[in-house]
């Protein structure tokens, strides 16, 4: 029987982590070599938000460079990982009676790509891209978590990629030393509580959190991964954080792992 497989959530940040070493980078790392090795990975990422819920079906997912004006050598980077074909059947039949489209043509985007080259960078794990439904309600994409929760006894490793707290209106660029925000601090250390303690339907609930929530979370395409990631949750399962951090004073770096 393969060995139950923890869950877990990275805050991405800036695409250019995928070529930097720094305390977020060396934290994927060793957060790659910790855990058991997958026999294939399931990301959710929070740049592939679009209007119904899908699978990549692709054997040979393209890398996606989905951003502009960034330095050339980032768009020369390639993480050239095996698809799952197979994976993505399994998880289509498993969300039934939910119509999941495969998509053979979708590549994996940078919210998945730029984390993971850096937990495997010998790109020799299948990896299967979800899409967020973004017509759909929060509640719907905690549910669907719970549903793929068989996947962990599989050797499944399913990753959620977005950020806690991401607000780039109120990003200060170019300044390492800049203190987060206070809303962003206070949000980020309730939402950390409230996962500890297992209170996931309150952080299902973000949006009667207050101003410090609306503040965090203006949009919830980078929110969202975190709710897959916590209905994956089983009795027993230990919350960790395994990367901490508030870059530019409003983008929580925060990884969580569960299991």
């Amino acid at each position: 029987m393969e060995k139950v497989m923890p869950a877990v959530f990275l805050g991405h940040g800036n695409p250019m982590n995928a070529l930097h070493s720094n305390v977020y980078t060396e934290g994927w790392r060793r957060l790659g070599s910790s855990i058991p090795r997958p026999r294939a990975i399931l990301a959710i990422s929070a740049h592939w938000y679009v209007s119904e819920t899908a699978v990549t079906g692709s054997s040979s997912p393209e890398t996606i460079h989905d951003f502009y004006g960034f330095p050339r050598e980032l768009y020369d980077v390639g993480w050239p990982a095996p698809g799952s074909p197979e994976l993505a059947e399994r998880i289509r039949r498993q969300l039934l009676p939910l119509n999941v489209r495969s998509d053979e043509h979708r590549g994996l985007d940078h919210g998945t790509w730029a984390v993971l080259c850096h937990m495997y960078p010998e790109a020799d794990i299948p990896v299967v891209q979800l899409s967020i439904d973004e017509t759909k309600g929060a509640d719907f994409h905690y549910e669907i978590g719970r549903h793929l929760q068989p996947l962990r006894d599989e050797g499944i490793l399913i990753v959620g990629s977005g950020n806690l707290v991401h607000n780039l209106r109120s990003y200060v660029w170019g300044d390492d030393q800049t203190q987060p925000f206070d809303w962003a601090v206070r949000f980020e250390t309730k939402a950390r509580t409230l996962m500890i303690e297992g209170r996931d339907s309150e952080l299902v609930g973000y949006r009667s959190m207050g101003d410090d929530a609306r503040l965090s979370v203006p949009s919830p395409d980078h929110f969202l991964p975190l709710l897959y990631v916590l209905g994956l949750r089983r009795a027993g399962d230990q919350v960790s954080f395994p990367v901490e951090g508030i870059e530019g004073a409003s983008l929580s770096m925060l990884a969580v792992q569960i299991g």
